[in-house]
């Protein structure tokens, strides 16, 4: 998922679908890196409805807890959705024929293609798609994120263990994922360092 990823490179705008809106959400101090970076997150509304009002069959008491964080980053402005025209729903009709995924993918995708965005995911499906779809660098990852503000040493050695704890807290399954990008943001930055000496 991680590994191909640049980490000394990172689209700053962002169309997110649902389930990395929960890995970024699950972490406090990854997401205020990401804001203090001057990253900005956007969904679709098809998204807004799945994490927020989409029926669930068993509501878990971490998910309650996510879907209260996204309504306050929301209320503070830090999460906009945005409604798609007719023509989105046209193309997310063509996207669906090629993949089985979600709406709230196929519309964030949909929403990345026609924008300067980038579609940021944590599913393989998605993303596998979008990159047939999107260029390859408009496509991004939570783990890609990370490791990005670590290179660009936004976050300290330190944070990382924070970061996997705060995820974990929530059933974040993304350790392995961060654990890669901070490794390979790591070795990025030294062999920037030594180049440029």
């Amino acid at each position: 998922m991680a590994t191909e990823r640049d980490p000394s490179r990172f689209h700053k705008l962002n169309v997110v679908d649902s389930c990395a809106i929960w890995n970024i959400i699950s972490s406090q101090l990854l997401r205020t890196r990401a804001y203090f970076a001057e990253c900005s997150f956007c969904c679709t509304d098809f998204v807004y409805y799945e994490c927020l009002y989409k029926p669930r069959t068993k509501a878990k008491s971490e998910d309650i807890a996510l879907q209260n964080l996204l309504r306050q980053e929301m209320e503070d402005g830090r999460f906009q959705h945005y409604p798609l025209d007719i023509e989105d729903l046209q193309e997310i009709g063509l996207l669906q024929k090629r993949k089985k995924l979600g709406k709230g993918e196929l519309a964030s995708i949909a929403y990345a293609k026609k924008t300067p965005l980038a579609f940021l995911t944590d599913d393989r499906g998605a993303r596998n798609l979008a990159e047939e779809v999107l260029t390859h660098h408009k496509v991004q990852t939570t783990a890609h994120l990370l490791g990005w503000l670590f290179f660009e040493s936004l976050l300290s050695d330190s944070d990382l263990n924070r970061i996997i704890d705060e995820h974990k807290k929530y059933n974040g399954k993304l350790e392995k994922y961060f654990i890669v990008m901070y490794e390979r943001a790591l070795d990025f930055r030294s062999k920037q360092h030594f180049n440029l000496e």
